[in-house]
């Protein structure tokens, strides 16, 4: 009876003796949100170095050079350094519009220590996104989850050139997400606090996997002298990137439908003054003279309920939904006009693209 109980005895504290060395073994790590494993060292400290070893050597330099033909010997100069990141194997790279706006010559350093002369395949200034390409083996790439969508309080990392010391990373969390209205109407920003200064622009933001989320493009500026609020800085969501750039590979522009209107939401005042029966819609305030919506009819004062058949929310959801029409598409608008409903086919016009 008393061997039994000594060998019971054992065997438990073997068994216990063997799940705490595996305990002490697995509480070097941790899973994130996503179920990636975080590495904790003998210290405990939390480092991302695996996500930036995934994503770090496909966020390039980029110097754009502007040719001074008044020189004999039509001399170079610097004219602006960003950095930009490498979408595909094929040597595409993404960056911020204004780091190449206006430059003769762009030069793309790796970190590898490679540098590439840069063509430009595209350009949307009112994505602030450029597409460039370069000819090169073996060049690497950053992931890419289009399927992850960042939230708010998510560990975020940039990439970047910044002030030209050399690649840089910091670190910060998602403040905000669908910040819009700062440079155009497409755009749904994501606010972090992670620091974007200047040579960051077009590098990448990379959530705790290395999986590319947004390109880095502004600090938010309280004043025109280039005092930046502190911890407030912007990137374009990658889903929206992505899809500009294969457009821009497409066509080297961005085409989008443009119906010639201005509008605001319907308040309470304009829903009272037209006697509408609910604060839905958009009134028309002014119409592109010539442009499609005149050339159809509408007038100032119609309020658009519905835009080919969908209900109108608000000023942004229309315009998206024009700006993804194909120029030259007939849409139906549902209007309400001196208290009728009337419905009114509209032939799409482009919306001109404005370089700065």
């Amino acid at each position: 009876m008393l061997r039994s109980s000594l060998i019971y005895i054992a065997k438990a504290v073997t068994f216990g003796l063997v799940m705490a060395a595996v305990f002490i073994v697995f509480t070097r790590f941790i899973a994130d949100p996503n179920g990636n494993l975080l590495q904790f060292n003998s210290g405990s400290e939390l480092s991302f170095s695996s996500a930036v070893r995934k994503a770090a050597p496909a966020v390039v330099n980029i110097y754009s050079l502007s040719i001074n033909q008044e020189q004999p010997l039509n001399s170079s100069k610097l004219q602006g350094l960003g950095s930009g990141v490498i979408m595909s194997k094929q040597g595409y790279i993404i960056t911020n519009y204004h780091v190449i706006n206006k430059a003769d010559e762009i030069v793309v350093a790796l970190q590898d220590g490679r540098k590439f002369s840069a063509d430009v395949v595209g350009l949307d200034p009112e994505t602030d996104l450029a597409a460039l390409k370069i000819e090169g083996d073996n060049l690497p790439v950053v992931p890419v989850n289009l399927k992850h969508a960042p939230r708010v309080g998510d560990v975020v990392l940039a990439i970047g050139n910044p002030y030209n010391l050399g690649q840089t990373i910091t670190q910060g969390i998602i403040s905000a997400t669908g910040r819009s209205g700062l440079s155009s109407r497409y755009l749904d920003f994501l606010q972090t606090d992670a620091a974007i200064n200047a040579g960051n622009s077009g590098g990448a933001l990379i959530d705790t996997t290395g999986s590319l989320i947004g390109i880095n493009t502004a600090a938010y500026q309280l004043t025109n002298d280039d005092k930046a609020g502190h911890g407030i800085n912007f990137a374009i969501p990658i889903e929206l990137a992505y899809k500009v750039m294969g457009k821009l590979i497409k066509d080297g522009r961005v085409i989008r439908g443009a119906l010639g209107i201005s509008g605001e939401p319907v308040n309470q005042v304009i829903a009272q003054i037209l006697n509408l029966p609910d604060l839905k819609g958009i009134f028309i305030t002014s119409l592109d003279s010539g442009g499609p919506a005149f050339h159809a009819g509408l007038r100032p004062r119609d309020v658009i309920i519905k835009y080919q058949h969908e209900e109108v929310t608000g000023v942004d959801m229309l315009m998206d939904r024009i700006a993804e029409t194909k120029p030259g598409t007939k849409v139906d608008v549902q209007i309400i006009r001196d208290g009728k409903t009337l419905d009114i086919p509209v032939v799409m016009g482009e919306k001109p693209v404005r370089y700065n």
